[in-house]
């Protein structure tokens, strides 16, 4: 089955681009919709809508094995969407790239095996000090687990990671470093090529999460020469329950099963078992089949947006935003780094973020409110929590005008 693409767009077109996204012509609250909480998940685009559909009334069967047509075509499209994975992040190998349930379950992953069968006591593991809590909670139960322990990595007053600090930090203790391409919370880009060479001149290994980064940018794993790179398919117009890992073949091989089961073993017995080859190595059970179409689709839309057009459009978005702020009293921006993809972390004065997300809801503005599950992050800035508008590149510049216009009125409540 071949995902249908997007059509090409040869000069940007937002207004366009939204007819092919059923879900934002609706109406919330008698308001129509302006989705701004991208950066928890994005809206999906019929040709991924589709494509699910397809597979579950057209080729619905359990992959590998199946010794009929239905199983032979899902088999296809399962392994079909991996290839598309692979050329989207330029790995060097389809072995070399997982399916999981998402960011989450990837960094899970290589702190259950990669870190475990690794750390003694006494390493460290230096990780973003505005990292999402996925990316600091596995480290935390690996660490523990041998009495090891999680650095954080500083956070200068706008928001970015302190590479001074950084550099400090790398030891000879140090196991891994574990950081976000793109912060959730805050919308920094990281110099994770920089991060990268520092870390790998110490001889450490670097893990990214992408969760962030792959639906603003394109991402090449063996350009940025990461260790491991994880990401989930619906932060970039994919499902939800799908998410890949990608990992260098030397850490692959060496790293030890999760979990067991069916799919993950090339012999069993009694006596002992004999683990399959990459990537099924690491999938055990009956994969998210129809996930995993939907991400090969959603890659496949991608593939017909200009992207370099695309990451414009959103970064005039951002500056669209931030121009109103200004206009805008009690206005305060939290997290200002000069690189940044389309996310304004903000607070309003006199509002709690909670009630300034509610009384949005009511104009039918949507927008993600609270810590961001980084709550070490909202600590550094001595903040609970904060009101996040996170833009994609189906957004227009009339919604960033609704959204402050609704902003005003909000404060005439407050």
């Amino acid at each position: 089955m071949t995902p249908a693409r997007a059509p090409a767009v040869a000069a940007f077109d937002a207004g366009r681009l939204r007819a092919q996204f059923p879900i934002l012509a609706q109406q919330v609250n008698g308001k129509p919709l302006v989705y701004l909480d991208n950066a928890a998940t994005t809206q999906k685009p019929v040709a991924v809508i589709e494509a699910i559909a397809s597979y579950y009334r057209e080729i619905n069967s359990n992959v590998h094995r199946g010794a009929h047509a239905l199983s032979d075509r899902a088999t296809s499209a399962f392994e079909g969407a991996r290839d598309a994975v692979c050329r989207f992040i330029n790995s060097p190998s389809r072995e070399q790239v997982i399916w999981t349930r998402g960011t989450t379950e990837s960094i899970n992953l290589v702190a259950a095996t990669f870190a475990r069968s690794r750390l003694r006591a006494g390493d460290e593991i230096l990780v973003s000090g505005l990292a999402h809590h996925s990316n600091i909670v596995p480290w935390q139960l690996a660490a523990e687990a041998a009495g090891a322990k999680v650095v954080s990595i500083p956070v200068t007053d706008d928001a970015r990671l302190d590479l001074e600090a950084f550099a400090r930090l790398l030891g000879e203790r140090t196991r891994l470093v574990a950081l976000e391409h793109v912060s959730n919370a805050m919308g920094t880009v990281h110099p994770v090529e920089r991060i990268i060479a520092m870390a790998h001149a110490a001889g450490v290994p670097v893990l990214l999460d992408g969760a962030q980064a792959v639906g603003h940018m394109p991402v090449d794993v063996q350009a940025l020469d990461c260790d491991f790179y994880a990401f989930s398919g619906h932060k970039m117009f994919g499902p939800t329950g799908i998410g890949v890992l990608y990992g260098k073949r030397e850490w692959l091989e060496s790293m030890p099963p999760w979990q067991g089961g069916g799919e993950m073993i090339e012999t069993v017995s009694f006596e002992g078992t004999r683990y399959a080859a990459l990537p099924y190595r690491f999938e055990a059970g009956t994969p998210h089949i129809a996930g995993a179409v939907g991400l090969g689709a959603a890659i496949e839309w991608l593939a017909g947006i200009d992207r370099a057009a695309a990451t414009a459009h959103e970064d005039a978005l951002l500056a669209h935003a931030l121009e109103l702020a200004r206009e805008l009293p009690g206005f305060r921006l939290v997290g200002s780094a000069p690189h940044k993809v389309a996310v304004l972390s903000f607070l309003l004065e006199g509002g709690h973020p909670q009630d300034v997300g509610t009384l949005l809801d009511q104009q039918g503005v949507a927008v993600r409110t609270g810590h961001h599950c980084a709550q070490p992050l909202m600590a550094r800035f001595g903040v609970p929590g904060t009101i996040r508008a996170s833009f994609s590149l189906y957004n227009t510049h009339a919604e960033v005008e609704g959204l402050f216009a609704a902003l005003h009125k909000v404060r005439s409540f407050l």
